[in-house]
């Protein structure tokens, strides 16, 4: 068996284990509350439009941003949610997409846009980014209310409890979330800011994988595990079935109340086991042959392993803080998310209460992506990357972001959003940019 996979095996055994330990009433497994949603339809639009700057670019390779560009995306979701069985809902997610992202979504590792997936097209086309069931089990009969939202049916559930996760979804819909900084088509954009950076998580090109996670919460406590497929070679438009190639991920969570203002800080460790290269050996291999670096050329079956912190923590009724702290193995090359081998991310979200604007928001984050010294011998060799790749890095340097949104509330449904980001250093390039890429955001749901 492999490592991965005895660390899944693990991961399910633990979780099992805890909560059949767990006291469970009968009676708190299989009622349901009278009031509990039995049938659900939401949905959303999406549109962004993007623009960069003029910046200095005296060269660039194929993975290059390019100045005074301009992309646009559009989105809309239904979201169809039933009551299956006590305990038990099933949702069907169908999606219709257009668009590109700035350079087709290249050029710059803390990507600006969250709406943009490594796959565009020009005409909309339908796809079915999720279809999973949830089942939770109550392991006591204290009851809290859940809302009515996209993908959850309203009711209620007890605060110690188990949620199993099967089928169709994103990795990120469970695992490193962050009530301020998630979501781009509410809040920040950019990628290494609504996920940590160096979280190489599981997925397709359109950020979606096929696995089964379980969820212990326990008191203040909560922890998760997961198993996923990943793609079929990094950066895949198919996934590989079966988990023949898969990530394991384990998260530990821990609520806390600071001067009554609550709080959360969640550990999350990532091991992704499928073929990848070597960023040293395809140098090598180049340099020895005389070739183009290629990294396909040395791709074997292997792991690349990574972790991060996260932080959310309110400081008033309508101020919140949020941070991130990643790192991930820099000697392999980026499987699924993006060329980030280490991260810290940090900002303020605030709500328009001050200004008699209760539904709006403004956000602030800065952001510090790094790669190590053999991603940046790798780039410099002319290799590339999932997103980056100028044909040369000779001043290589961190990619610093600072990005600003206010999102303005319009009819209560929408909101129309426009963001600010400022890139310094882009794909880690000293010789080019500072970039400024400016949007604007209009989302509705119901």
């Amino acid at each position: 068996m492999s490592r991965g996979k005895a660390l899944a095996g693990a991961i399910t055994l633990v979780l099992s284990g805890a909560a059949l330990l767990s006291p469970l009433p009968a009676a708190a497994a299989t009622t349901e509350e009278p009031s509990a949603e039995s049938f659900a339809i939401h949905g959303q639009f999406t549109y962004v439009e993007q623009e960069t700057s003029a910046f200095t670019a005296p060269y660039a390779g194929p993975n290059s941003l390019s100045p005074d560009r301009g992309a646009e995306t559009v989105d809309v979701t239904l979201y169809l949610g039933a009551r299956l069985w006590p305990g038990a809902e099933g949702w069907f997610n169908g999606e219709i997409d257009q668009g590109f992202g700035l350079d087709g979504t290249l050029g710059v590792a803390g990507f600006p846009s969250g709406e943009a997936y490594k796959i565009g097209k020009h005409q909309p086309y339908l796809r079915l980014p999720r279809l999973f069931v949830r089942q939770t089990l109550n392991l006591n009969d204290t009851r809290q209310s859940v809302d009515a939202a996209a993908n959850q049916l309203g009711g209620s559930r007890s605060a110690n409890r188990v949620v199993i996760t099967v089928g169709k979804f994103s990795v990120t819909d469970l695992f490193d979330t962050n009530q301020y900084v998630h979501d781009p088509r509410s809040d920040f954009l950019n990628w290494a800011a609504v996920d940590a950076g160096t979280f190489d998580y599981a997925a397709d090109a359109w950020g979606y994988t096929v696995g089964a996670a379980l969820e212990w919460y326990q008191g203040a406590w909560t922890l998760r595990g997961g198993l996923f497929d990943l793609s079929t070679v990094p950066n895949s438009v198919h996934l590989d079935p079966g988990f023949h190639e898969f990530q394991s991920i384990l998260e530990l969570e821990r609520r806390h109340e600071i001067a009554a203002l609550p709080g959360r800080v969640s550990l999350t460790v990532f091991d992704s086991r499928g073929r990848m290269g070597l960023l040293s050996d395809a140098v090598q291999r180049a340099e020895s042959a005389a070739t183009a670096v290629d990294i396909t050329a040395v791709r074997k079956y292997r792991s690349r392993v990574g972790a991060s912190l996260n932080l959310e923590q309110q400081l008033a009724t309508d101020l919140g803080l949020f941070a991130r702290l990643g790192k991930a193995a820099g000697n392999v090359e980026a499987y699924e998310f993006t060329d980030i081998d280490r991260t810290v991310s940090a900002g303020l979200s605030l709500q328009g209460t001050r200004w008699h604007r209760a539904d709006d928001t403004l956000g602030l984050a800065a952001i510090d992506n790094g790669i190590s010294a053999a991603r940046e011998r790798y780039l410099n060799a002319g290799g590339l990357g999932i997103l980056v790749g100028d044909g040369r890095l000779p001043h290589p340097g961190p990619e610093q972001i600072i990005e600003t949104y206010y999102s303005l509330s319009v009819l209560g449904a929408a909101h129309l959003s426009v963001d600010y980001q400022w890139i310094n250093h882009p794909a880690y390039n000293r010789d080019r940019g500072p970039v400024s890429v400016v949007a604007v955001r209009l989302h509705a749901q119901f």
